[in-house]
């Protein structure tokens, strides 16, 4: 049923993944699905408060999040299931519905909490992807 499915994980927040990515991994290995593990690092969000950081911060970032997201993949992701990771900067809910589209998932599974959590893809985010999202959306609760 799905062949190829984005996993959003936030590399600070073992809660973003913890329970959503063995339910990715099952739902692989039931369809021969290829997972995407995905991570983005949020952008300054104004100039003036990119300017305070050295210029190659973005760059280090970045290159943080991807060994995070591989150590991830190598750590939780059986060998017998195709994973690629991917890592972008800017918003979140929109690199993550860009993504999807762009690789051609045709699922995402998401984690997020009960309400009262404060969560990476709590809130505001994780409605913004289901909401935008072209995909099914499987958005799995602690």
């Amino acid at each position: 049923m799905y062949k190829k499915i984005l996993v959003p994980i936030d590399i600070n927040q073992e809660s973003s993944w913890k329970t959503a990515l063995p339910k990715a991994v099952h739902m692989a290995k039931e369809n021969g699905a290829k997972l995407f593990l995905f991570t983005v690092v949020p952008d300054f969000g104004m100039a003036v408060v990119g300017s305070f950081f050295p210029k190659d911060y973005a760059q280090k970032a970045m290159e943080h999040a991807e060994y995070e997201l591989k150590a991830i993949a190598r750590n939780h992701v059986p060998t017998d299931v195709s994973a690629t990771c991917y890592v972008r900067h800017g918003s979140i809910y929109k690199e993550i519905n860009k993504a999807a589209d762009t690789l051609g998932a045709d699922l995402i599974v998401l984690a997020s909490h009960r309400p009262e959590d404060s969560d990476f893809l709590l809130g505001p985010n994780a409605a913004r992807i289901v909401r935008h999202a072209r995909q099914s959306v499987f958005v799995v609760r602690d």
